[in-house]
């Protein structure tokens, strides 16, 4: 197989602020990904940086009565600390406000000149109201233009993903102030990307690049009409690079200079190892892959591959997006100590616990996933420690004096089983599938352990005469474990260390899982990983509890954090309906609740209260249902509105027809009808989980 040349990037974290778990998502999940091609025989670099310009930078250094430039320093010092304790290893790490990003910013700036694609235009921008600065798109935070959700921050929205400026929110406050901020005029310079429309058209739909979600949200979103020109720029007092021929009155805004920063640091990886640049973005050979989340795709699926066309660079090869993280079924929260920092993470928890169970969770697509606590201890405990870890500590002690046998034994194919499984597991890391990948894998730790545990050694080891039935057991056992641990090893490198470390081995290649070892000294059994325990999870909840209210009470939030105690939620509705009694999780699953759209309504005269729907699950399937909103709803103004149905209900016979499901609404009936919607993006046929 042909070697390949890879630069593989993860989105460049914010200077502002620690690492958090949910951060972490992406870092492991690229650097899983990394270290698979690598044992592949790949030549692979992992590159990130630190994205450092910005008012918000600027205002933090402020209050902490130091340069912009020690501040950031000081953040640098301790992101890398974080990603260390993660096990995640960058090939480099540098930053944007660096010499290299300076320069490639004006070759960019130049290109992008020379098209003749920059322009000015004076727009309308929020100042904070108390301090009269100029307000960041992240410094601001309101109702999303396009789905209406709450506490969206000025620049998308996490809900539907929608782009906006921070000027078309609705109801906006200032967070550093808590008050409605104020608009002003400012001077700002734009690209005009819709002069590559017909590449980026081309790029994106091509069904290589991206996923196919994120190509059709793209096309849907922004493809189908002109492309805005983008504003990449913010007026004096700004942290960051100056705009030539400006006279330091603009700066380019943090979202230009942002990705160009992954060329910056490959090119201080380049000067350090006497490497040509050129070779790793201008050469055919070499693939880029940006890891991101789902949130920046408008940035990095748009703007950045017009930017890299326009001054000749290499073009993502892939595009890999993932969700958000959700702990519990819930949005992180610093009230509920659920939004954890990674540094406090590693006080309680061992890093290779959220390394697998992470892995455990990540798919391809753009899904969410949830920590659930108790099944990240049940998860870790039952794979890790009980099916591989365990199997290693129980075989390594019957052979620490003998080693493994001279000859590998007769294991009734089960080697061969493993090794035939690679192909498989392969593909699921190549293609960033990892929950299947863990699921092959504990397929082999699921046919071992019964295989050991059937052998019995510690039985046949009390009879001297079947010490080399016990030899041969064991070496059987310990080559089925390393096996596994060099599928596992991208996932949890210090087990693989470890392992090295017991067998007298390191495992350095992916085809290590062809061959056993045989007639090699077995090292006396060291403690690897113990189990997870549910008292050192909660004691990292309550330390997160109490750095939010700390934090709180240091920096005064503004009571915009609060969002019930903003919006003045009464107590009369749950009042009125208490709660149904609790139900199990297989009960609520048997409700097959159905994205929809209403095709047509129409009055049913004979009713006071019904309409007749029609709704499309997609394609050919219609239901007819018949709904109780009559007096809350007009029949014309339904018309292909997206809906959530009960799908699977067993058909009603009425008076007027037959009901093939219900539709979800809330409210007290009447005029007091309020149907569930469904946020922009949302599919008919989908299933709401």
């Amino acid at each position: 197989m042909t070697s390949r040349q890879i630069l593989v990037t993860a989105a460049l974290p914010y200077a502002n602020g620690p690492i958090h778990i949910g951060h972490l998502v992406e870092y492991i999940q690229t650097d899983i990904w990394v270290r698979f091609q690598k044992l592949r025989g790949n030549r692979c670099l992992y590159i990130c940086a630190d994205d450092t310009h910005g008012t918000a930078i600027m205002k933090s250094a402020r209050q902490r009565n130091c340069t912009e430039q020690q501040f950031i320093d000081e953040m640098q010092a301790a992101h890398q600390q974080d990603f260390s304790g993660f096990d995640v290893a960058f090939d480099n790490y540098g930053s944007t406000h660096s010499p290299e990003n300076r320069e490639l910013c004006h070759e960019i700036w130049g290109s992008l000149e020379a098209q003749g694609l920059i322009r000015q235009q004076v727009v309308v921008e929020l100042f904070d109201s108390q301090s009269g600065e100029s307000l960041p798109d992240r410094f601001v935070m309101g109702t999303c233009p396009k789905c209406k959700s709450p506490d969206q921050y000025g620049d998308n929205c996490d809900k539907c993903s929608a782009t906006y400026s921070a000027i078309d929110l609705i109801d906006p406050v200032s967070t550093t102030s808590g008050e409605p901020p104020v608009q002003g005029e400012a001077v700002h310079y734009f690209v005009n990307i819709e002069a590559l429309h017909e590449f980026l058209d081309e790029w994106t739909q091509s069904g290589h690049h991206l996923q196919d979600e994120v190509a059709n949200y793209l096309k849907g979103h922004f493809l189908h009409e002109p492309l805005r020109d983008w504003d990449v720029s913010r007026p004096a007092p700004y942290f960051g690079f100056d705009i030539p021929g400006t006279d330091g009155q603009h700066f380019w805004y943090v979202w230009f200079d942002a990705p160009i920063g992954y060329m910056a640091s490959t090119k201080q990886w380049c000067e350090r190892h006497g490497e040509d640049f050129n070779d790793w973005w201008k050469s055919s050979q070499t693939e880029v892959h940006h890891f991101i989340g789902k949130d920046i795709q408008y940035f990095h699926c748009l703007f950045w591959p017009a930017m890299l066309k326009t001054a000749g660079y290499n073009l993502p090869e892939k595009v890999h997006i993932h969700g958000f993280l959700t702990v519990n079924g819930r949005k992180m929260s610093k009230r509920d100590g659920t939004f954890v920092m990674a540094a406090t993470y590693l006080k309680h928890l061992n890093p290779t616990y959220l390394r697998y169970y992470y892995a455990a969770k990540l798919g391809s697509r753009l899904d969410d996933i949830d920590m659930n606590l108790d099944e990240f201890q049940a998860k870790v405990d039952a794979d890790l420690v009980n099916k591989v870890v365990n199997l290693a500590s129980r075989a390594a002690k019957f052979v620490a004096d003998t080693g493994l046998s001279a000859a590998y034994p007769d294991d009734g194919g089960l080697f061969q089983q493993g090794a035939a499984a690679s192909d498989a597991i392969a593909e699921a890391y190549e293609t960033c599938n990892y929950s299947r990948a863990m699921r092959l894998i504990m397929e082999l730790a699921d046919r071992a352990n019964p295989y050991f545990d059937d052998a019995a050694p510690w039985v046949l080891r009390k009879d001297p005469e079947q010490a080399d039935r016990v030899q041969d057991i064991c070496t059987v056992a310990l080559n089925l474990y390393r096996q596994i641990m060099v599928y596992l090893a991208p996932v949890v490198p210090e087990l693989a260390d470890k392992t090295a470390t017991l067998l007298g081995q390191p495992i350095t290649h992916w085809d290590d899982a062809q061959t056993p070892l045989t007639g090699s000294p077995v090292a006396t059994f060291k403690h690897m990983l113990k189990r997870v325990d549910a008292k050192d999870i909660q004691a990292m909840i309550e330390e997160s509890k109490e750095q939010a209210a700390a934090a709180a009470e240091t920096n005064n939030e503004p009571a915009v954090a609060d969002v019930a105690a903003a919006t003045g939620d009464s107590a009369g509705p749950l009042q009125a309906e208490p709660l149904a009694e609790q139900c199990t999780f297989d009960d609520f699953v048997k409700v097959d609740l159905r994205v929809a759209r209403v095709v047509s309504a129409e009055d049913v005269p004979e009713a006071n209260k019904l309409l007749k729907l029609t709704l499309s699950l997609g394609g050919e399937e219609r239901r007819t249902v018949f709904a109780g909103i009559k007096q809350a709803y007009q029949p014309e103004d339904l018309v292909g509105r997206l809906v959530v149905m009960a799908a699977n209900l067993a058909p009603r016979k009425m008076k007027f027809g037959l009901s093939e499901g219900m539709i979800l609404a809330s409210g007290g009936g009447g005029k007091e009808v309020f149907m569930l919607g469904v946020d922009e993006g949302g599919q008919p046929g989908q299933r709401v989980h």
